[in-house]
């Protein structure tokens, strides 16, 4: 059965009615591939196997079926804790985080000594906490149960199962653009399913003493950016170390591990940290490009030669985690994967119904290639495999942090603008004039979306982020329900952060982090777990918290992460200033795969749901280098099909109820 959930938890009310529900949860079957977690020990490590940790009524609290997840779990008389994240937390340092929370500000204090990868369950007096990361990388859902109430969960479509929730036109519509900004990302594509905000956390209170009612659920913020106050070195060692442990959170302690090699700075820089953590074997992934001009090949071997050098190759980093007893070198090899190898983008477009996503997500035209990578990295026998997703949000820095320099230090940020005005080819009239700019994130939000033409590329982006143009393609009932939505989340809408550019930057974070989901879900269907520890929390704090003219600088690339790396990457590779792009891939595919896109348009799922003229898609697949296609993206009107086609066939058949015994691990 295509599309079957392969991992989720779900969170349950102290009720019978919630007891039932957890036995109405989707099953995987053998059809999701049988597996095991990097480290098959303890409770319900096997595929297909369930966790129940349960109310001190006895009562299901928590359902989780941990793929490549471990679920590390403690109680204190009737107060517990639950951390689902990438290793085992060890008890001792559970209990210390339990026994000194006496509220939830306590607990977040003290959960900010790990990793923040995690998502979080947690019983307090009685009261539920659940929340995911700032990050977005693991996010909260909840949806009112006819019979038992509010249920959380890490997927909405295991509670849009529950409650048998339509699919909602209007979120469909949204997700055909290239991409949903801030508050308009949370709005899951099923009816009656609600997204927690990032940086938010869900409160479930417990029933009044004496009744059955149990009042509804209540969002409460748990994190907040820290100010930009570090000098760069000072920042920089924060970065190592947070880059250090979330590598080690994922890999540490495996003999054999595999990350992407492209190239480019930051798989680089996740390359050399992982070969830190001292795993017996590393094999390092370079898909080569079609592009002769392209340099990442290059690149990757030269870093492929400094990695298999002596300990002694690199200089020391004495004040990095990662560089303190350092394990001997591991053994390495480097897999060149061909160009002509690589799929196309838009290949296989089938086989997306592997995965049922949380929403469609406009990376799905590259699943093949992602496949591909993913699939030669498990033949090596990797339990883990790392990638440097994350890099460009985290450390690239957007021009519109300008506007925040701009500012606190108005000559500081002006002799920066002349250099990257040199470089944009900003005019200098409507780049004083978008400095000046005054618009409040409502009004911005209101007008984010036009009919009209693309943004030159030769626009200043000062704004609360970038303005998109409405496909050609899209009917008038789907611009009238993006209108709509988009005029009714301006009315009440807030900014992540009162500043612009920390606003773009933290949306940036989260909608990557978002995306990201995609890989992770491939890599559970060939059954090895996938990783982006640059989406760690502490790295986007760590990052945060540098002076922004220290942060970026239109004269040096990624200066945080080259300063952070430096001692555990060669500075040769750190010189790097360069970033290639595969924009002609993408291009060819639509000649290339014509053929593929025009089944696709054939009885088109959107067209039904009267979202896409799928005519004129018809006609587009057949003019692959229509000057249309050119100025608009047709990556997320294909995610937008094929996640419909996937979802529409989602469910696998009713099975018998779940078992709370003897399976349960009652706390």
């Amino acid at each position: 059965m295509p599309g079957q959930l392969r991992d989720y938890f779900v969170v349950l009310p102290d009720s019978a009615a919630g007891a039932a529900a957890a036995g109405q949860l989707p099953v995987p079957g053998e059809a999701a591939g049988r597996s095991a977690a990097p480290d098959a020990t303890g409770p319900a490590r096997e595929v297909g196997d369930t966790l129940t940790v349960a109310h001190p009524s006895g009562r299901p609290w928590i359902v989780a079926r941990p793929l490549v997840r471990r679920v590390s779990q403690i109680a204190r008389g009737s107060d517990a804790l639950v951390l689902i994240g990438p290793d085992r937390v060890p008890d001792a340092v559970l209990a210390g985080i339990l026994e000194g929370a006496r509220d939830r500000t306590g607990l977040e204090r003290r959960l900010a000594r790990l990793p923040g990868l995690y998502h979080v369950v947690a019983r307090l007096s009685g009261q539920s906490w659940i929340r995911g990361t700032a990050t977005g990388l693991r996010r909260i859902y909840h949806a009112r149960h006819p019979a038992a109430g509010t249920i959380a969960s890490d997927r909405p479509a295991v509670l849009a199962r529950l409650i048998d929730a339509p699919l909602d036109d209007s979120a469909l519509a949204l997700r055909l653009l290239d991409f949903l900004p801030h508050p308009l990302s949370r709005r899951p594509v099923w009816r009656g399913v609600h997204e927690t905000g990032a940086g938010h956390g869900l409160a479930l209170p417990a029933a009044a003493p004496g009744t059955a009612a149990v009042p509804g659920p209540t969002e409460h913020r748990w994190w907040e950016p820290p100010p930009g106050e570090l000098p760069l070195a000072e920042g920089a060692r924060k970065a190592g170390d947070a880059i250090a442990a979330s590598v080690r959170a994922h890999v540490g302690g495996l003999d054999r591990i595999s990350c992407e090699l492209s190239g480019g700075l930051d798989s680089t820089a996740l390359a050399f940290a992982a070969r830190e953590t001292g795993p017996a074997s590393l094999s390092l992934l370079t898909v080569a490009a079609r592009d002769r001009y392209s340099e990442d090949e290059t690149w990757a071997r030269r870093a492929v030669e400094a990695a298999g050098g002596t300990p002694a190759t690199a200089t020391r980093n004495t004040h990095s985690a990662a560089t303190r007893g350092r394990p001997s070198a591991p053994a390495l090899d480097h897999h060149v994967i061909p160009a002509g190898d690589a799929p196309y983008f838009y290949a296989d477009l089938a086989s997306t119904a592997a995965e049922l996503n949380d929403e469609p997500l406009p990376v799905a035209p590259g699943r093949a290639r992602a496949e591909l990578l993913l699939g030669r990295a498990h033949a090596t026998g990797s339990r883990y495999h790392l990638t440097g997703y994350g890099g460009d949000e985290i450390f690239l820095g957007l021009p519109h942090a300008y506007q925040d320099l701009f500012h606190d230090s108005p000559f500081t940020a002006w002799s920066h603008l002349g250099g990257l005005r040199h470089q944009l080819g900003w005019p200098l009239l409507p780049t004083v004039k978008a400095l000046f700019d005054r618009s409040t994130f409502p009004r911005w939000l209101a007008g984010a979306v036009t009919a009209a033409p693309q943004p030159v590329a030769r626009t200043p982006l000062f704004s609360w982020g970038v303005r998109q143009s409405l496909h050609p393609w899209l009917t008038e009932h789907a611009t009238a329900l993006i209108a709509e939505e988009f005029r009714a989340a301006a009315e009440q809408a807030e900014p992540i952060d009162p500043r612009r550019g920390r606003h773009v930057d933290i949306d940036g974070v989260r909608m990557g982090a978002r995306h990201f989901q995609a890989m992770e879900d491939i890599g559970m269907t060939i059954g090895l777990p996938v990783a982006a520890p640059f989406y760690d929390d502490r790295v986007l704090e760590a990052t945060l918290a540098v002076r922004l003219p220290e942060r970026i600088s239109p004269w040096r690339y990624k200066p945080l992460l080259v300063e952070a790396m430096r001692g555990v990457v060669p500075d040769a590779l750190l010189a790097r200033t360069t970033k290639d792009h595969m924009a002609s891939d993408e291009h060819q595919g639509l000649r290339e795969h014509a053929l593929e896109l025009v089944e696709l348009w054939t009885g088109s799922r959107l067209a039904e749901h009267g979202l896409v003229d799928a005519r004129r898609l018809l006609r587009l697949a057949a003019e692959p280098f229509s000057p249309v296609l050119v100025e608009h993206s047709i990556s997320s009107t294909v995610a937008g099909e094929t996640w419909l086609r996937t979802a529409e066939n989602a469910w696998p058949p009713p099975e018998p109820s779940l078992p709370t015994t003897p399976s349960e691990a009652s706390l």
